[in-house]
């Protein structure tokens, strides 16, 4: 108890100005509470569950009013339209709450309206002549400020949701409140500082909350701001603090109020009324109404501006899948883990919320999930019910959005049974190597360790991944194995028992294929097997080392790196010689080789490359020509040195100039012809790839098995994810984003003088660097140091 109320009181040091000292930005005051209810056609809602109004719902508004209390205020409602439309008169209507009758409102949303607004005012602030003309006289002025203060309370409800569930994980486990942090920052899209999880287990909570430049994300699910009436965009900043209340040792979060706000307040007061902004706090069936400022009972008497949500098409919430690629084992407890949505887990407006799948008889199946953002999604309580299922199934996300209903992320689920595994065909155990054996059959997300075992040996957990939602792959360490019958045990979830296969592991004795080696070329290629033995090969007197070792097609691929390329070169055509290949422990093949001439090569004539959007993060700009971001889309036209034309039946080989990555094109796949002359490719490198191939391509023309010599393509590069940049004269820029360790240095001018270097594996999220003068930033990548790129401060 002592730490959590030094917690509470860190809380209470933390209150923020409004700008121009106008008043306490913090939103700390209670004000009346309203009850508000929403039917659509047969169906009628709390307010707390609907995101959007609609023309023709029947909104219902009653003040809430304690019996202990003595204050009378009145209610006036506002339909509005556009920032320059003034509304009619007859969209504004009155209630008293201190008369039996007429103390609430019932009114049916206008056809036109898009914004609606409440106004509440003491008793003594005099009619509803004042409120109208106001709204009337500055339509935009109040537009705006509706607009502003509906998004200030749903990400008001990120914050009360993200402190909640922080101090709920200090109070049950306080060393569970590092990995709460993590998951909360990213379900909620909060800013995660990651300084606070080096602090003592005891602090933690505090830090992650206590520190008023913590920032909200964009939500970019809920935030719909219209422009400001000078046409530029309107921020958001909030910043949090927090108070104990009454000695309980409860607490109240607070976020600061929009920029501008209230000059946008006090360019429309009175001698008479004066209008504060507020924002509404939802639970328990009720709207609180939260204050900056206390209220004032004389003139000029306060009028709190409460906004509604929007008069607007339902936006049903944008969730995606945080492990795309993962079998999840449907039971008890199940997380679906989701996000892109935030106000899922901090409102209510999300509800009914299940998952759907189908039994192997055709029959649905819906279980009831239930958002819970320490755990990063939809929690499936119960499991899925027994019987009638295949071991691998898909569920699809679905529920109510106030309203409307929402279709989510679909998830491939694993049923909790032993499943009849078996191995891919043409599987073959080789001693002597690890061995990748694909296991197929049974339901990959109720794995829980696979194991090896020789003869009535112990079982030894190897190393598996997921192979799609039916297969795993286990990797069997057989070095140092003899051959023989070798077991692979796959151990479900409890209460399933272990399913056991086994194979027989065979010697493979290595055997050489050939040898093809180009006059004019600096590498040689070995095909065969068992060549990840190859120690050295000796040809014509020239020593090559073994370079980068593939499998395709059931046989062993190796790249040979002459240590003298300059007199691996200068080898005649024609000539046939003897290839010396050493293998491990010292023994010896020879092989016939003759050296071929130079095959036909191929011309780039142009490449063009299309960006994908990259949402979220700030554009970088590659100045240097022939360099590309990985994940572009490369188009590129070529000819081949040959009096053969094209035909289209040929194939196009890409890969990485170390030869770590190759992926061949074929008709109709990326690869066509403008002519018999001119061929023309098309390829995502980041797909056909993969992720980690990025530096110099090159690129050669296969045609009856014949391979034309390699032609440089273009260098790619994988760039950094920027999601912010700001620069400020005197303490220089701040770059915030992940995977900034591809970044090898950075400088304020394109001479790079001075350089800051940018340490070998770096792993923090924010970089500081000097001021730059224009807001923009070059950038050298390490994939291509030679490269320069630009990022500028948006």
């Amino acid at each position: 108890m002592a730490r959590l109320l030094h917690f509470l009181c860190l809380f209470g040091l933390l209150t923020v100005a409004a700008p121009g000292g106008a008043a306490p930005s913090s939103f700390d005051l209670l004000g009346p509470r309203l009850d508000v209810t929403v039917q659509r056609g047969d169906r009628t809602l709390p307010l707390e569950w609907v995101p959007n109004l609609s023309e023709g719902d029947r909104v219902t508004i009653k003040l809430d009013r304690p019996k202990t209390r003595n204050e009378r205020y009145r209610m006036v409602a506002a339909f509005l339209r556009g920032a320059v439309d003034r509304p009619a008169k007859d969209w504004f209507h009155q209630a008293e709450s201190w008369k039996p009758k007429g103390s609430e409102l019932s009114l049916v949303v206008p056809k036109g309206a898009e914004q609606m607004a409440i106004f509440v005012v003491p008793e003594s602030g005099g009619g509803t002549n004042a409120i109208i003309g106001a709204v009337r006289k500055q339509p935009g002025a109040f537009v705006r400020a509706v607009q502003e203060l509906n998004q200030a309370s749903l990400d008001r409800a990120r914050l009360d949701a993200f402190l909640r569930e922080m101090l709920q994980a200090e109070r049950e486990n306080p060393a569970s409140v590092n990995a709460a942090s993590q998951i909360l920052t990213r379900s909620l899209s909060i800013k995660l500082k990651a300084e606070c999880l080096q602090q003592p287990v005891e602090l933690q909570a505090a830090c992650l909350t206590g520190d008023r430049e913590t920032l909200l994300l964009t939500d970019t699910h809920s935030s719909a701001l219209a422009d400001t009436l000078a046409g530029a965009p309107t921020d958001l900043a909030f910043q949090l603090s927090a108070t104990p209340q009454a000695g309980y040792g409860s607490y109240s979060s607070y976020i600061g109020v929009v920029r501008d706000l209230f000059r946008l307040f006090g360019a429309f007061q009175s001698t008479q009324l004066q209008f504060i902004p507020a924002l509404v706090q939802m639970g328990g069936g009720r709207a609180t109404i939260l204050l900056n400022t206390p209220l004032s009972f004389a003139k000029p008497t306060s009028v709190m501006v409460v906004a509604m949500p929007a008069i607007e098409a339902p936006k049903p919430p944008p969730l995606r899948r945080t492990e795309p690629d993962l079998a999840l084992c449907a039971l008890p407890g199940l997380v679906l883990p989701v996000e892109g949505a935030p106000l899922v887990f901090a409102t209510r407006y999300a509800h009914n919320t299940m998952i759907r799948v189908t039994r192997i008889d055709g029959t649905v199946v819906e279980v009831p999930v239930e958002a819970d953002p320490r755990r990063g999604g939809f929690v499936m309580a119960d499991g899925l019910p027994k019987g009638g299922f295949a071991p691998s199934i898909e569920g699809q996300l679905h529920g109510d959005w106030g309203f409307a209903t929402f279709d989510g992320p679909t998830f491939q689920l694993s049923t909790a049974q032993a499943g009849d595994w078996k191995p891919a065909e043409q599987t073959s155990l080789v001693v002597g190597r690890s061995n990748e054996v694909t296991l197929l059959g049974g339901g990959a997300g109720c794995v829980k360790q696979v194991g090896m075992r020789r003869g009535d040996g112990p079982v030894q957990p190897v190393a598996w991944k997921q192979s799609g939602p039916s297969g795993i792959v286990a990797t069997l360490p057989l070095n140092k194995t003899a051959p023989g019958p070798v077991s692979i045990v796959v151990e479900g979830v409890t209460g399933t028992p272990p399913v056991t296969l086994t194979l027989t592991a065979l010697q493979e004795a290595g055997s050489l294929d050939e040898l093809v080696f180009h006059a004019g070329d600096e590498e040689a290629v070995l095909t065969g097997s068992r060549l990840d033995q190859v120690k050295t090969v000796t040809l014509a007197g020239l020593v090559f080392q073994p370079g980068v070792l593939t499998r395709v097609d059931k046989q062993d691929r190796l790249t040979l790196v002459p240590n003298d390329p300059a007199a691996a070169r200068a080898i005649a055509a024609g000539r046939t010689v003897t290839a010396d290949v050493t293998f491990a422990a010292g023994r010896h093949k020879s092989l016939a080789v003759t050296v071929e001439l130079q095959p036909v090569g191929a011309t780039l004539l142009r490449i063009s490359a299309q960006a994908p959007p990259r949402d979220g993060t700030l554009p970088i700009a590659l100045r240097t020509e022939g360099v590309f971001a990985q994940d572009t889309r490369l188009t590129f036209a070529f000819h081949l040195e040959a009096p053969t034309p094209l035909s289209g039946l040929e194939s196009i080989e890409i890969g990485t100039a170390d030869g770590r990555a190759t992926t061949s094109i074929g008709a109709g796949k990326g690869f066509d012809l403008q002519d018999s002359a001119t061929g023309i490719v098309t390829f995502d490198p980041a797909r056909v790839l993969g992720p980690l191939a990025y530096g110099a391509l090159r690129f050669r023309v296969v045609r009856d098995g014949t391979a034309s010599s390699w032609t440089h393509l273009a260098t790619i590069v994988r760039l950094p994810e920027v999601r912010r940049m700001t620069c400020a004269r005197s303490s220089g820029c701040t770059l915030v984003g992940d995977r900034l360790f591809l970044i090898k240095a950075i400088a304020t001018n394109e001479q790079f003088e001075p350089l800051q270097e940018v340490p070998d594996g770096f792993v923090d999220s924010e970089i500081k660097t000097r001021p730059a003068s224009n807001g923009r930033l070059f950038l050298r990548l390490r994939d291509a140091p030679e490269a320069v790129a630009t990022l500028t401060a948006q």
